[in-house]
């Protein structure tokens, strides 16, 4: 079975929290914190594998979650990093959050290997906690959260040219004569269910992928018939081979079912019409009508500036220069696989109405946490005047002062929030 479009659930791991712990020894008094740190959580890795040609393994498999860190443990040991989840998918395959429909990855090197969520940072044991005045913390960091997505996982075929046109007019045939690839091919429209792939080699060792888009018809780009299933395929694309029947034996004359095919690309992604198109006119040898056709094929071409070549797949006529052709565009056209911009802009977290937790160590320690908080002791100089103002401002506008008073808090008190620590004056 071909699969070549899934949704997926993907999350990282928690990082550890930090552990609360004081050195016990014999013959030693008054041991001081000794708690470790948590270990790092699992990240989510995407791996390009060329020994994969769909996405039917995860028809079965629909969750990725990484495992959290652990926790730190007493005599300053840090807690043991989870391992990482490597998600293996067929090179071409891109990645997009189901969200804001953009690009997050771009997977077209084989062998490529990427990051989408980082695990989560341990948090720190109360051994750096320790100060002058607080000798004892009882107090560690918990672990940093990751992230989860829900993403689509899309299969866009890396070809460098692509036959196009419609069912059951030769291209499977082409493909079968002047590559190493064995298609099914039968006298029946979608005989060819899936794309097909060979590599085409010339006399001066240069070679190329070409592919075989089955699936299009009239509607495709709107959903009729196998064609949406398959149009994302060509985008990768350089150039168009775009076979008709010239016997017009199926019933459609050959020029509308170029400019029909043309329509359902063009309709599925404008930028298209911009690719290198080579009109293949094939069966010439089959019935009579083709060449009373091949006039208005040759008119359509030369106003489109398409080149144009009369072949017979079933006996390999014409196809010889059909692919030199082929390699004569690609010869201006870098090398590198056609890729798509990853365009997705990582969501910047609401601080200003992220959460805060507010917990009382002991009667006069209280600790302050939350994603907003920290960014804010992170960007706020406390040194001066002003800096101290906006801060204390931030914290009576947030309600942390409020929620530090209804916790029973009196001047005097300490107050940690994450490196900075204070004692608390009204």
């Amino acid at each position: 079975m071909f699969v070549d479009k899934v949704k997926i659930k993907i999350a990282g791991g928690d990082g550890g929290s930090g552990f609360v712990s004081f050195h016990r020894a014999k013959y030693v008094l008054n041991g001081g914190p000794d708690g470790g740190d948590g270990g790092r959580g699992g990240a989510i890795i995407f791996e390009a594998c060329p020994n994969m040609a769909t996405l039917l393994d995860f028809r079965y498999k629909r969750s990725f979650i990484a495992q959290p860190g652990e926790s730190g443990k007493k005599n300053n040991r840090t807690g043991k990093s989870a391992e990482d989840v490597v998600i293996k998918v067929p090179v071409g395959t891109i990645v997009r959050e189901v969200e804001t429909d953009l690009v997050m990855l771009d997977l077209k090197e084989a062998g490529e290997r990427r990051v989408l969520i980082k695990g989560g940072r341990g948090g720190r044991g109360n051994q750096h906690f320790a100060t002058a005045a607080r000798q004892a913390p009882r107090y560690a960091e918990r672990g940093r959260s990751s992230k989860s997505y829900e993403v689509v996982l899309e299969l866009k075929t890396l070809a460098d040219v692509g036959l196009v046109g419609m069912p059951n007019v030769g291209k499977s045939t082409i493909l079968s004569m002047v590559t190493n690839a064995n298609p099914k091919i039968a006298n029946y429209h979608f005989t060819t269910l899936s794309p097909n792939l060979g590599v085409v080699r010339n006399a001066k060792g240069q070679d190329f992928v070409l592919a075989d888009i089955p699936g299009l018809v009239e509607g495709a780009s709107e959903g009729v018939g196998l064609g949406i299933d398959f149009l994302r395929h060509v985008e990768r694309c350089k150039v168009f081979i775009h076979v008709t029947d010239a016997s017009g034996m199926e019933g459609t004359s050959p020029v509308d079912a170029i400019n029909i095919i043309n329509k359902e690309i063009f309709g599925y992604d404008e930028g298209l019409r911009n690719r290198p198109q080579i009109v293949a006119a094939n069966k010439m040898d089959v019935l009579p009508e083709a060449a009373e056709n091949l006039p208005a094929i040759k008119k359509l071409c030369k106003e489109n500036n398409w080149q144009l070549f009369e072949v017979s797949a079933a006996s390999n006529q014409g196809l010889d220069g059909l692919m030199e052709a082929a390699f004569e565009i690609l010869e201006d056209i870098p090398d590198a696989p056609i890729a798509f911009e990853e365009d997705y802009v990582e969501r910047e977290p609401d601080h200003d109405n992220a959460p805060f937790t507010v917990t009382a160590i002991e009667d006069d320690y209280f600790v302050v946490e939350g994603v907003g908080v920290e960014k804010m002791v992170g960007y706020t100089n406390l040194e001066t005047e002003k800096g101290n103002a906006f801060f204390q401002k931030y914290l009576k506008d947030k309600g942390i002062v409020a929620k530090l008073e209804e916790m029973g808090i009196e001047e005097g008190h300490t107050v940690r929030i994450y490196d900075l620590e204070f004692e608390y004056f009204k």
